[in-house]
């Protein structure tokens, strides 16, 4: 049955991709119709010299396979098959804290951009290693039996972290370990070529969990003054357009942190705003802003969602990562 699907996912499956377009696709990194998706027509056109009518022409027809296969939504469907598919198919990992993944409606949501701000220390670095783990255990404990891919753009990783996370929740730390992937951007341009390479390590993987620790730091550090604000978002925009639609192309979860800079014309309450503008905003399915509370205790405040409400739950940072505070 895999290899039948596998079959019906090759770039030949599609009528008009012969042997030496497809020849070209995959020197351009194209591996399968989920590829031509994820990246879209000008990414196809640019990377492998053909006209942008073909290019269009050859993702719309590897949407309409995808649609096909139940891979994807139809482009007209009711509100009533949409409402049942994720009441019985919601898959989410569990953040490891009751509290935080109450505020989630149940923890981390696949097929959804999960964007995590705060200022340093705040633990969304800590949140992204304790869901290295909990992503790898099975449903019953709260997570998906998958594995993770970790892009780290700011040094951020810590596998000595994973093992103490792993021992400290009873689990092998050597098996957690291997269930994680890492890429590390080294500039803004890497980034983004990780980006694009990571559909076939995900099939290939059986990844559940992307995780981009952060997403906006290299954009930030690389486009200075107002002269590339322009191109910093244009690039921006489309990596975090990608990450969106690879959520839903691959049933996977995808989380990004951010940073955040104080805003000059706010009077009243927090001056802190999530970096990237309304590029990451608009691009993010959910919004969550962590803040300290006392010594390792964190506060998270839902700020953005189709449904939850706007509300706040406190956490902790432990041994186990992520965890509810004891009383």
């Amino acid at each position: 049955m895999e290899g039948e699907e596998s079959s019906k996912l090759a770039l030949g499956s599609i009528e008009d991709i012969g042997p030496a377009t497809e020849k070209r696709l995959k020197e351009a990194g194209f591996r399968s119709i989920k590829d031509l998706l994820v990246r879209g027509p000008v990414d196809v056109a640019e990377a492998t010299g053909m006209e942008m009518d073909e290019a269009v022409e050859m993702c719309n027809k590897a949407r309409i396979a995808l649609e096909e296969l139940g891979i994807i939504d139809r482009s007209f469907v009711t509100a009533t098959s949409l409402y049942e598919k994720r009441m019985s198919g919601g898959q989410r990992i569990s953040t490891g804290a009751k509290n935080f993944d109450d505020l989630l409606g149940g923890g981390v949501e696949t097929k959804a951009v999960t964007e995590v701000y705060g200022e340093f220390g705040t633990g969304k670095t800590q949140l992204c290693h304790t869901l290295c783990v909990m992503v790898q255990q099975p449903k019953t404990a709260g997570g998906l039996s998958g594995k993770a891919i970790y892009i780290d753009t700011e040094n951020t990783f810590r596998p000595e972290r994973i093992v103490s996370i792993a021992r400290a929740r009873g689990v092998n730390p050597d098996r957690a370990l291997e269930g994680i992937v890492v890429a590390k951007a080294y500039n803004s341009a890497h980034q983004e070529l990780i980006i694009e390479e990571t559909g076939p390590v995900i099939e290939e993987q059986g990844i559940k969990l992307v995780i981009v620790d952060s997403a906006v730091a290299h954009y930030r550090a690389e486009f200075l003054g107002r002269a590339t604000l322009s191109e910093r978002q244009q690039r921006l925009n489309k990596f975090m357009h990608i990450l969106v639609r690879m959520a839903e192309t691959y049933e996977v979860a995808v989380v990004v942190t951010n940073q955040i800079q104080s805003s000059p014309d706010a009077y009243f309450g927090d001056a802190a705003r999530p970096t990237g503008g309304n590029v990451v905003a608009h691009t993010s399915t959910y919004r969550i802003y962590l803040k300290r509370s006392s010594g390792k205790n964190r506060i998270a405040r839902m700020v953005d969602s189709p449904y939850h409400a706007e509300r706040e739950v406190l956490f902790t940072l432990a041994d186990k990562g992520i965890s509810d505070v004891e009383n």
